[in-house]
């Protein structure tokens, strides 16, 4: 494999914490590009906009995952998981983190400024690199299934 392409967005209320990752990311050796959706500084996009954005892209093949960061984390996850063959999850623990990509093939992770700290975000986010879905594993079957229902 050779980088991940991550597209990271957020709304007003997780742009401290998505350019903290977005830093993060781009310093990441097995990181190969960060595409950036949204929103900048004095910018106010309605995070729906910013999630579906990011999941299209991820959908369509331009990027492998997606890190979107609202208030909790659960609005994006909501909007983002409207696009067909995308699975993105709220996740503020590191087996959570782990079992999202391991047991769901997620490709999107979804955190909440307002929930956790930024250590621990920053963490998240570097285990969540590291973790990649296994085709073959026992998951695989569930995950065909999950998929099905996108049809």
């Amino acid at each position: 494999m050779d980088g991940l392409r991550i597209v990271v967005g957020s709304d007003d209320a997780g742009l401290q914490y998505k350019e903290v990752l977005r830093e993060l990311l781009e310093a990441d050796e097995r990181v190969a590009a960060v595409i950036d959706v949204g929103v900048a500084a004095g910018e106010e996009t309605a995070y729906p906009d910013v999630a579906v954005d990011a999941a299209r892209r991820v959908a369509a093949g331009e990027a492998d995952r997606a890190l979107l960061v609202c208030g909790t984390g659960l609005g994006v996850a909501i909007a983002a998981n409207k696009v067909a063959g995308v699975r993105a999850v709220t996740a503020h623990d590191s087996y959570s983190v782990e079992r999202a990509v391991l047991s769901n093939d997620a490709q999107v992770l979804c955190l909440g400024q307002r929930v956790i700290g930024v250590e621990l975000a920053r963490r998240l986010v570097r285990e969540w690199v590291g973790h990649h879905f296994d085709p073959s594993s026992p998951s695989a079957r569930k995950v065909a299934r999950i998929v099905h229902y996108d049809h």
